[in-house]
């Protein structure tokens, strides 16, 4: 990313010098696309700096439940659904449906996404909370004004990269002759080996190797693996513990207001920025709400 800055700035320092030497038209069109090029590339950059946390560049998770209200709600949830597709489309991420459950006249009752591509999760992690929807309702046949809600769940996908910490002092680790088959030279050294990992209890061994230290290893191996999947546990159990903790997903808890109707206006009630082409950000046009939430985390720690 900082290569293709600089490379963005070189180019934009070259075109100047020409612009300074002759200012034609084809001349000054280039420049000009430069300085989109450059200011696109800074602006990519500066973000890329407030991604402090350590799963920021990570693939996101993407939830979406719609709120009380029967099929008002769940239509939302779908326009949600599809706003964010977008987004990624014009990411360049690619996105995976895990899960999905249909409306029973319209929309969806919930879904699950993946969004692959670098820094998904810190770009769509300030999307956690109640979007709020002020509209003419298309199912109401008088045509009245209707409030929608739907909340949106994001978390990095860990995948391979939850780091295990396994501490020396941790561990015990007991040696003892293989009683499997390998010959005598195996069974007559203490090749195999078995750790316990003492604060939780889980116990791996390891004897088909002849070397004590690949036995070791493999063993260790084992142990982290087996601490993985506890840590992915506490994760799916803490998940479940803050949606169920979750404020009700109704008035007053909201993230974002999108105001289809007696104006049309989409504002995010913490950095109170405000778009005002909704179409355009349905679409998935989201950029500038992103940046100025993410500059305004930056700002307030």
């Amino acid at each position: 990313m900082y290569d293709d800055l600089i490379e963005a700035k070189e180019d934009l320092e070259a075109w100047l010098e020409l612009a300074n030497e002759d200012l034609d038209e084809e001349v000054l069109t280039a420049l000009e696309k430069q300085i989109k090029l450059f200011s696109s590339h800074l602006a990519s950059t500066e973000l890329a700096t407030m991604f402090t946390f350590e799963h920021d560049k990570n693939n996101a998770i993407l939830e979406i439940h719609p709120g009380a209200g029967g099929v008002e709600s769940q239509d939302w949830a779908e326009m949600l659904l599809r706003m964010y597709n977008r987004y990624a489309e014009r990411k360049g991420f690619k996105v995976t449906q895990l899960d999905f459950q249909p409306g029973d006249e319209a929309g969806i009752k919930s879904v699950t996404i993946q969004i692959e591509g670098l820094y998904a999760y810190g770009l769509l992690k300030g999307e956690v909370g109640v979007h709020r929807l002020i509209r003419i309702s298309p199912f109401d046949s008088s045509g009245r004004r209707h409030t929608s809600f739907a909340s949106v769940d994001v978390y990095p996908d860990m995948d391979d990269d939850i780091e295990i910490e396994v501490k020396d002092e941790d561990l015990r680790i007991d040696t003892f002759r293989s009683s499997g088959p390998g010959g005598q030279s195996v069974n007559k050294t203490s090749s195999a080996v078995r750790i316990t990992h003492i604060p939780t209890g889980i116990v791996a061994q390891c004897q088909n190797e002849k070397s004590q230290h690949r036995n070791k290893a493999t063993a260790l191996r084992l142990i982290k693996a087996r601490l993985y999947e506890v840590e992915l546990k506490k994760i799916e159990e803490s998940r479940r513990q803050d949606y169920e903790s979750k404020e009700a997903i109704a008035w007053g808890s909201q993230i974002r207001t999108y105001t289809l109707q007696p104006y049309r206006l989409v504002k995010d009630h913490r950095s109170n920025s405000e778009v005002g082409n909704v179409e355009a950000f349905l679409d998935g046009d989201l950029d500038e709400m992103i940046r100025n939430h993410l500059l305004y985390i930056h700002a307030h720690g």
